[in-house]
């Protein structure tokens, strides 16, 4: 015999906040009260060091500092600076001290290169996430404003059904029937 399986239970997959929460129980109490926002790294940034002087000064250095290392300008740089000691690493290597030679592929190399490649990576994808979240944000206003039109044509025509009945209802009320439009026998 097959045993019942427990009632499942359903647990909520997202990390959010109450403010969010909140705010996404009201649009759906009230979905034409709600009005789609645009977010951007600006309008977040605040979060991340703080809205106050120190912390605007932080993120824009942040910013600067990754914008300038993000670059394969930045990346052919630090070959150059890694391959500035290689020939010590390499005589050390062919000396039999193989740590030498491994510590400057580690450290000098990979480190100094991938880092601003893997930025520039992160840059490119970062861009096209923006431009997928813009193009979405319209697409989205746009629904939301269709839908508000909706909302209100079934108001506007729950009314007017409303109001038929109404005088349907105080026609048979008066015995007069819709096919002759005369008092019923």
């Amino acid at each position: 015999m097959d045993e019942p399986k427990p009632a499942e239970r359903h647990y909520e997959r997202r990390i959010s906040s109450k403010h969010h929460r909140a705010e996404y129980q009201a649009a759906k109490d009230a979905p034409m009260e709600h009005k789609p926002r645009l977010i951007t790294s600006r309008s977040v940034a605040p979060t991340v060091h703080g809205a106050g002087p120190l912390g605007r000064f932080n993120s824009w250095l942040a910013v600067h500092i990754t914008r300038a290392v993000g670059t394969m300008w930045a990346a052919y740089l630090f070959v150059l600076i890694a391959l500035v000691s290689f020939p010590q690493a390499m005589q050390a290597f062919l000396h039999g001290d193989t740590f030498v030679g491994i510590a400057w592929l580690s450290q000098s190399f990979l480190q100094l290169v991938l880092l601003p490649i893997i930025i520039v990576g992160q840059n490119v994808i970062s861009a096209s996430q923006d431009a997928r979240a813009e193009a979405d944000h319209i697409t989205l206003t746009t629904l939301h404003a269709i839908n508000v039109q909706q909302l209100k044509m079934l108001e506007q025509q729950q009314a007017m059904l409303k109001q038929q009945r109404e005088i349907l209802d105080l026609l048979q009320a008066r015995g007069i029937t819709m096919s002759t439009g005369e008092p019923g026998a």
